[in-house]
């Protein structure tokens, strides 16, 4: 089965490797933030795409707002096909930048270590 690629944006991937720590965990957005070190204003419109992809899965917790003293939480968690497909993207992602790191002129690529004269 082949699915759509979201463009893998560095807080794409930020929000991907989140999920990544534990795959089978619940996550919420001011969470997957925190640990993206990313603002809600990025994070939801990322959940939103990755879940209409299909590679993540979302729900309501079911908690009364009264009771516990603040607003329900949107939960998302991966799909198995969205644990395998961000493992790939971020592979594929990685691939490309080393392939283009080994493709950039010899004059181009920072020198580490002191100035030559």
């Amino acid at each position: 089965m082949v699915t759509q690629q979201p463009r893998m944006t560095a807080p794409t991937r930020a929000v991907l490797e989140v999920f990544l720590i534990d795959p089978d965990a619940p996550r919420y957005g001011l969470e997957i933030g925190s640990h993206a070190v990313l603002p809600s204003g990025t994070v939801h419109p990322i959940l939103a795409r990755l879940e209409g992809l299909g590679w993540l899965d979302s729900g309501w917790e079911d908690v009364d707002p009264s009771a516990v003293g603040r607003p329900r939480r949107r939960f998302y968690r991966l799909t198995a096909v969205g644990a395998a497909q961000s493992e790939a993207a971020i592979a594929a992602a990685d691939a490309r930048r080393s392939h283009l790191r080994a493709r950039r002129p010899a004059h181009l690529v920072p020198q580490i270590g002191p100035a030559q004269s």
